[in-house]
């Protein structure tokens, strides 16, 4: 099975959670443009927030992450969780899945994850997101609230977190079974 499948979504929508379940459920590799960018911040020894900063200034920050999103794409067999996942995989993607919930729902899931307040997690995401948008804008012209890219847009705070995975793992699963009648 030659599969590709990239998560993208706001912060504090599940793209980590469901990206990391949907791989597991089909034997798949699981790259994080988020988990990347958070080593490259841990390397430097700066927050996330001084290297957003950063790469409002340095689009090789950016460049270098959505590059390895397209080289992990072209290799095959993978879930790509990242903000741009779904425009750098371009065709490569069988399916581009963009995840989204309420703003209270994802400063509550991130505050928590953080360990940080959710009036602090509301600001700082706030802040990264009209960054990231500002910066993807400028280097790419991908404006990320442009949905029209996705498959599929899915609300995570709708049902509980094992019946999104179903839901998810069943338009999967229906793509794969259309796919091998080809």
């Amino acid at each position: 099975m030659d599969l590709v499948l990239t998560i993208s979504g706001l912060h504090g929508s599940g793209k980590s959670t469901y990206a990391r379940a949907i791989a597991q459920a089909y034997g798949l590799r699981l790259i994080s443009a988020g988990r990347f960018f958070r080593r490259i911040a841990n390397e430097k020894g700066i927050t996330i927030e001084q290297l957003t900063a950063r790469a409002s200034k340095d689009p090789g920050i950016d460049r270098l992450i959505d590059y390895m999103t397209m080289q992990e794409a072209e290799k095959g067999n993978v879930v790509l969780d990242g903000q741009l996942s779904g425009w750098m995989a371009k065709e490569k993607a069988d399916i581009k899945i963009f995840l989204t919930a309420p703003d209270d729902v994802r400063f509550k899931r991130i505050g928590m994850r953080d360990r940080i307040s959710m009036e602090d997690a509301r600001k700082q995401t706030l802040m990264r997101e009209a960054a990231q948008k500002e910066r993807f804008v400028r280097y790419y012209g991908i404006d990320p609230s442009d949905l029209s890219n996705y498959d599929v847009v899915f609300d995570t705070s709708l049902q509980p977190l094992d019946e999104n995975i179903k839901i998810l793992k069943n338009i999967i699963s229906e793509y794969l079974a259309e796919k091998s009648k080809k």
